[in-house]
């Protein structure tokens, strides 16, 4: 039987969801397929589980109103996929990889002011129930995201602070030499203590954080933009808007490759 026009539409709004260089980058890194202890169904494309979960990501939509016509597989393979590449470290190698391709200046670290309560889990919102989550990010100058990490809203920004600094990646300077850390940090009041003004000075890393009863806060206006523009992206990305995961390794996995589309939007202008 052909396939019906808005069957073809939609296979071509998912080659948008997923462009071609956008897959070459990620191909490469996807884990090789188990073997089969017996015969079944073929092994759904991995091509067209990673649009579904692009779509998922970019929507916001259940993950039990998933399309399956259209893209060709179940919600649980869809959802396998993710966990599996997610433990894999696909997205991480992927936003590695986008890093190589050009020179960065980091310059503010940020946690997103946690607002909306996740509906599951107490894994990491102690015993009295659900708590928000905090998504941190740490970008450079143009508000690109270098690393990130999820965190539960009762834990303090400052102890987020080094574990995102010591988890930037291999970038690749015009020199062709390989840096490991920013040369500078702008951060806010909340950051402002001696323990990490002396931890970043061991690191090499000038510390710009405001001080409090010191600087005006109107004054950060001129830094502070770039990462809340940074968290506008993000939140345009709407499955990152409100937790609806049940798991934390795969909440962070969307974390990700959310991060992998915010770069891949300034590599490719457009595709994605």
């Amino acid at each position: 039987m052909g396939r019906s026009k808005g069957q073809l539409q939609f296979e071509e709004h998912g080659r948008e969801l997923v462009p071609d260089a956008f897959w070459q980058r990620v191909a490469p890194l996807l884990p090789p397929p188990r073997p089969k202890k017996k015969l079944g169904r073929p092994r759904a494309d991995d091509r067209a589980a990673l649009e579904a979960i692009v779509f998922v990501l970019r929507s916001g939509i259940p993950w039990d109103m998933l399309p399956r016509k259209q893209f060709g597989l179940s919600v649980m393979t869809a959802w396998r996929r993710l966990e599996e590449w997610s433990r894999a470290g696909v997205w991480e190698s992927s936003r590695n990889g986008c890093w190589m391709s050009w020179g960065y200046e980091a310059r503010w670290t940020s946690r997103e002011p946690p607002s909306t309560p996740r509906p599951y889990g107490r894994q990491k919102g102690g015993p009295h129930g659900p708590k928000p989550d905090g998504q941190n990010l740490l970008v450079e100058a143009h508000g690109l995201p270098l690393t990130e990490s999820v965190t539960a809203a009762n834990v303090h920004d400052t102890h987020e602070l080094f574990p995102l600094v010591d988890s930037v990646p291999a970038v690749r300077m015009p020199s062709g030499q390989r840096r490991l850390r920013p040369g500078k940090l702008h951060a806010d009041k909340a950051y402002s203590s001696r323990k990490n003004r002396r931890g970043l000075r061991l690191r090499g890393i000038a510390a710009r954080i405001a001080r409090p009863g010191i600087e005006s806060k109107e004054c950060l206006g001129r830094y502070r933009w770039v990462v809340e523009r940074t968290l506008a992206w993000k939140n345009q990305l709407q499955r990152l808007r409100v937790r609806d995961e049940r798991r934390d390794d795969v909440h962070f996995g969307f974390l990700v490759l959310g991060c992998c589309v915010m770069l891949l939007r300034r590599l490719f202008p457009g595709i994605c």
